[in-house]
């Protein structure tokens, strides 16, 4: 067992609280979670991790549960035998966007707790309102249209915070909860969002919010560096912004670096040195981008049940369809996110109306047949048609267009001719039209962040590497056929972290902020030296394809068009 120093990462997401311990050459020392519906389903009366209110569209998780969640773990990582007393930082992620209620007793409860005791049993009067709402929360729509208009548009909205309103923005919810429950909002002395709220727990104090994270907010100006004063006043009202900047407390610019040393309470309870140090703890899609040594132009992919695009950029280029926030670690970079609903799901619904493989096989083996099979775009010889569609289960953020599938072609040579077609061209070529037009979607609204390979200059501009997370990164064809639309001049790869991306991204998070050289030494810089690319990554595509990106590059025009047409029938 490891007996330098260690660092501990935690992911606080909806369905669980993971904690992982990483050694200074990153080598995974300990691991152990807590299921939120195994564990406290009975208890707390959730399914998957959070209560619902459906009248009202509200998806909270119960505050106290956490709390519960936290001695639990490092209950579970000791009896594990992991040599605690060696941890010498810890950081972590939240699930970005939820926001915890601290009462006016909050700070005397942090810092005289008793290892004697429970964090439950002592902090049950440190909350003014015993839930935190979830990023599923969509209550907040009249909040939505009030932020979107405030500043003159959403474009304006996203030029100052990086994104238009959201129902799940904090934001939008804290405006919602001083309307609909004043009491609770004027009781409430502190608020921190999830990721701010763990670090308050290991602090025994309230921790600052950290400066990615803030950008979730729909509150922060992000080239400013402040509160947004105009979004303050319309979150409280003129004479209400000095009270709501006191309950937000100050954003320290830098992401790195110690907060504080640990609560004794740790140190007596579970045998923390008292050395040990709290850095920052970030939201869940930045840590995400923390998990490996992301350089600029580089972009993860998730392929989960919604499908995320993320990428690491030095440019600031807002748009209402996606997000901008402050990158974690470095400053002057920005995290560049679209987040799409339809993603495994529509993938299975195509899947399904294929003839089933065999009992016993791998269920996608037709569907990878087929999106291997058919060449891109389904043009089989000079003169056919390209094939596009938007195949939406449910209704769809990116962009905001109703649940639907809409069927499109076009010339495959420069996308001229644009027609719906309304006959069913059948699941097999639906099977590859389905895959490239998720990945089409994110070319169209990445094309401006990235640019020609600087070792290439004669290949057009395109991702250097893409990283596939998720279910889907196990799909070869799904691989090859997102290798063909994305690129990826330097190939496509698999990153296999165990699930474990944004505990992972916070242990490593809390290595570079504590063993930086100065403010200067880049998380890329430090980790990248130590990160082992074998022990985590497989190539599984070359990506780029001479002559195939390009094809896709001459109907793009004719995708966005397609999606607008569709926006002006079926506008959510």
């Amino acid at each position: 067992m490891s007996t330098g120093p260690l660092y501990l990462g935690f992911d606080l997401s909806t369905q669980q609280l993971k904690a992982i311990v990483i050694a200074s050459d990153l080598k995974v020392i300990s691991e152990a979670k807590v299921d939120f519906d195994a564990d406290f389903a009975a208890k707390y009366k959730i399914k998957k991790g959070v209560q619902t209110n459906e009248d009202e569209g509200e998806v909270y998780a119960p505050v106290a549960m956490w709390v519960e969640a936290v001695d639990l773990v490092l209950k579970r990582l000791k009896e594990k035998g992991c040599p605690i007393e060696h941890i010498k930082g810890i950081s972590g992620s939240g699930q970005q966007h939820s926001s915890v209620y601290w009462s006016e007793h909050a700070e005397a409860a942090l810092k005289s707790l008793d290892s004697g005791k429970s964090l439950l049993d002592q902090l049950s009067n440190a909350f003014a309102y015993e839930f935190a709402p979830n990023w599923q929360d969509h209550s907040t729509q009249t909040e939505c249209d009030h932020f979107d208009a405030h500043l003159g548009s959403k474009q304006k909205l996203a030029d100052a915070t990086g994104s238009a309103a959201h129902h799940r923005f904090t934001g939008t919810q804290i405006l919602r909860m001083r309307r609909r429950r004043p009491e609770v909002y004027s009781k409430t002395a502190r608020i921190s969002l999830a990721s701010s709220f763990l670090a308050s727990l290991f602090l025994g104090e309230i921790a600052p919010i950290d400066i990615s994270d803030v950008t979730g907010m729909n509150l922060w100006d992000i080239a400013g560096e402040k509160w947004n004063e105009s979004l303050l006043e319309l979150t409280a009202t003129k004479e209400g912004v000095p009270e709501l900047r006191k309950k937000l407390g100050d954003v320290p610019l830098d992401g790195g670096g110690s907060l504080g040393g640990i609560s004794s309470y740790f140190v007596q309870r579970y045998g923390f040195s008292t050395d040990c140090q709290i850095a920052p703890f970030t939201g869940d899609n930045p840590a995400t981008i923390l998990s490996l040594p992301l350089r600029p132009h580089d972009a993860i992919v998730s392929l989960g049940t919604s499908s995320t695009f993320l990428m690491n950029t030095p440019s600031y280029k807002p748009d209402p369809s996606y997000h901008f926030m402050n990158h974690p670690t470095t400053k002057g970079h920005y995290m560049f996110m679209l987040c799409y609903k339809n993603g495994g799901l529509a993938r299975e619904k195509v899947r399904d109306k294929l003839p089933q493989p065999p009992s016993g096989t791998d269920p996608w083996a037709t569907f990878n047949k087929h999106v291997l099979e058919t060449p891109p775009l389904d043009v089989r010889g000079e003169g056919d048609k390209a094939k596009l569609g938007l195949y939406f289960p449910l209704p769809e953020i990116v962009p905001n267009i109703k649940a639907g599938t809409w069927r499109y072609t076009c010339s495959a040579e420069d996308g001229s001719g644009l027609a719906e077609t309304k006959e069913d061209w059948g699941p097999e070529p639906d099977a590859r039209v389905i895959v490239e037009s998720q990945a089409l979607s994110m070319r169209l609204r990445s094309q401006n962040l990235v640019s020609k390979p600087t070792d290439r200059p004669h290949l057009p501009a395109q991702p250097r590497r893409i990283y596939l997370v998720g279910g889907g990164s196990l799909n070869p064809a799904i691989a090859r056929a997102f290798g063909d639309v994305l690129g990826g001049v330097d190939g496509v790869y698999k990153l296999d972290v165990g699930g474990n991306a944004c505990a992972l991204g916070g242990a490593y998070k809390a290595l570079w902020a504590l063993e930086r050289k100065d403010a200067d030494e880049s998380f890329d810089d430090l980790i990248g030296k130590r990160w082992k690319e074998e022990d985590a990554i497989q190539k599984v595509d070359d990506g780029f394809r001479d002559g195939v990106f390009q094809r896709y590059g001459r109907v793009l025009g004719a995708f966005e068009e397609m999606e607008r047409e569709i926006l002006e029938v079926a506008h959510n």
